[in-house]
């Protein structure tokens, strides 16, 4: 299997908020301390809300 069809069976939530954010307009991206992929649907973006890394327990906006 592919590394493209093993993304599409996962589920991704937002950090922030717990949201399904599979098809929705969210952002992707690796923890600044421990490269743990972190995920964020746009409301809690745009809204500046904070997050953590469930990895290491980095912080950020």
């Amino acid at each position: 299997m592919s590394e493209s069809e093993s993304d599409r069976g996962r589920t991704r939530q937002c950090v922030s908020c717990g949201i399904n954010i599979a098809g929705m307009s969210a952002a992707t991206f690796k923890c600044p301390d421990c490269g743990h992929e972190i995920s964020r649907c746009a409301k809690c973006r745009k809204q500046s809300n904070l997050y953590e890394c469930p990895d290491c327990g980095f912080t950020g906006p």
